[in-house]
């Protein structure tokens, strides 16, 4: 499954009191620009500033060498709380700061607790409004849209349209609920982000996404969370794709070292089907950012699905290194190891593959992906004897498929995986046969059938083959019995 780029973009640091740093990065390290403190540098008591000061340069320095670590962040954050207690008025800058400090580690409880302080205090401080936004949409898994536009709306006014971040997200938002008015608004809100800062790196690449979203919904794409190799896609509008492409070329000449544009630009080429020039695009998001979770997957979907089984484990293992618990990673790195099956690693690999497998039933035990994978794994390759010994596996394999559809049932985005695993034929086979009966579904055998024709069979053969064994013994002994008086045949007595 191909990943598009995620606008979760890490928070802008304050520069100074109520001014902000004029840009953040999605999906890796944020990277800072100038900008002005308002007040300028003596608007602060001294002992203020040199805290204050302090834990802005260690913001950089961190940033740009994308070393953070939970002591960097608590020293970080410990500086702008410093320069907060030295002052006897709430200085909301420092207590923001400090949230933009433990988020970077990802000790989001005592991010949202500073972000709280400061919108307790000023509800109109629109920056903290926009993080504690995405923590609960976070939270929601995403379902909780309605909420989460509203908090994004109050941001952007209260900033008077100058909130870059808070455009973003709300453009990210409104193109999730998606209807029509929708995309209008979010068009006209990513405009104004660059309207705003025209170097704005999150808002260029949520227009590309724009573009690419809007191109494939003018040609009725669906999503599906089962990609099968060879699916027929709906073609998608050539000159959309350009627009979206051309997006990311602009970006990428304001900004080489932002790694979401390339992984953009990735999916653009995957859906123009210049699967060379994608597979490039995300490995250069990867080693711009080794974090880069959705690059890691994209990369490796892309080699799986034409057999580059090795890249695509390496890719799910370093997205797993990123995201321990995804699910779609573990059960990617399950079907990128089944590839590399053969003769010389078969019991390794196969026992690998399984426990991936497992990973993934752990995480979400009601998804429905892994039961397939498992019932073709078991299916292929657990009951490769072909005798009744693999009868055992082929019955667990019918198990894993029947708790596949179970699972599957009355999800839009299975209805062809379903048909492919529950289709009973109705007509018998020496009707179908040739050409019509590939289209005639009355032909059709879904993989139940199947597995159920095949323990059948080799039970069928079983039975021929202990009846020969019978058989041979049987002859066996009467030749035994034969030669018992001394040897050769049986001659009658002469008459007298």
């Amino acid at each position: 499954m191909i990943k598009r780029t995620r606008s979760r973009f890490w928070p802008v640091a304050m520069l100074g009191i109520g001014a902000a740093l004029a840009a953040s990065v999605g999906c890796g390290p944020a990277q800072t620009t100038g900008g002005g403190a308002a007040g300028g540098k003596g608007s602060l008591p001294a002992e203020v500033q040199v805290k204050y000061d302090e834990g802005l340069e260690a913001l950089k320095k961190h940033d740009k060498a994308n070393d953070w670590s939970p002591e960097v962040c608590e020293a970080t954050a410990k500086s702008f709380l410093e320069a907060a207690d030295k002052m006897d008025s709430f200085l909301a800058t420092a207590v923001y700061n400090a949230g933009v400090a433990y988020q970077r580690c990802g000790l989001r409880d005592k991010a949202a607790e500073q972000y709280k302080k400061v919108l307790d205090k000023d509800p109109t401080f629109d920056r903290a409004r926009v993080q504690l936004a995405l923590f609960a949409f976070a939270d929601s898994k995403e379902t909780a849209i309605e909420p989460a536009i509203k908090e994004m709306e109050q941001a952007v006014n209260d900033s008077k349209f100058g909130n870059t971040e808070a455009l973003v997200n709300l453009a990210r938002l409104q193109m999730k609920r998606g209807n029509d008015k929708d995309f209008d608004e979010a068009k006209r809100n990513l405009q104004r982000a660059l309207a705003v800062d025209d170097a704005y790196m999150p808002a260029f690449n949520q227009l590309a996404i724009y573009y690419l979203t809007t191109a494939k919904k003018q040609a009725g794409a669906k999503t599906s969370t089962l990609v099968k190799a060879g699916e027929k896609k709906e073609k998608v509008n050539a000159q959309a794709l350009d627009l979206a492409l051309l997006v990311t070329s602009q970006a990428i000449r304001k900004n080489a070292a932002f790694a979401p544009i390339y992984n953009t630009a990735g999916l653009i080429f995957v859906e123009q089907g210049n699967l060379n020039q994608a597979v490039s695009s995300f490995q250069t998001a990867r080693k711009l950012d080794a974090t880069f979770f959705e690059a890691h997957m994209n990369f490796a979907a892309v080699n799986l699905g034409f057999r580059g089984f090795a890249q695509a484990e390496e890719a799910y293992r370093a997205a797993i290194k990123v995201r321990p618990d995804d699910y779609d990673a573990h059960l990617g790195l399950a079907l990128a190891i089944r590839g590399e099956i053969d003769n010389t690693n078969f019991d390794a690999k196969l026992k690998e593959c399984d426990g991936e497998i497992e990973a993934a039933k752990k995480i979400d035990p009601e998804r429905p992906e892994a039961y397939f994978n498992q019932a073709i794994l078991t299916e292929q390759f657990k009951a490769k004897s072909g005798d009744a010994n693999s009868n055992a596996a082929l019955q667990n394999a019918i198990t894993l498929y029947e708790t596949f559809v179970t699972k599957a049932k009355g999800k839009p985005e299975f209805a062809g995986a379903l048909d492919d695993v529950s289709a009973v034929a109705t007509k018998p086979d020496q009707q179908c046969i040739g050409p019509k009966a590939k289209t005639d579904h009355d032909c059709k055998k879904g993989r139940i059938q199947n597995v159920k024709e095949t323990i059948a069979f080799n039970n069928e053969t079983e039975a021929m083959r202990k009846k020969a064994e019978e058989e041979e013994k049987q002859q066996k002994a009467l030749e035994e019995a034969g030669g018992s008086g001394g040897g050769g045949e049986a001659t009658p007595a002469p008459s007298k």
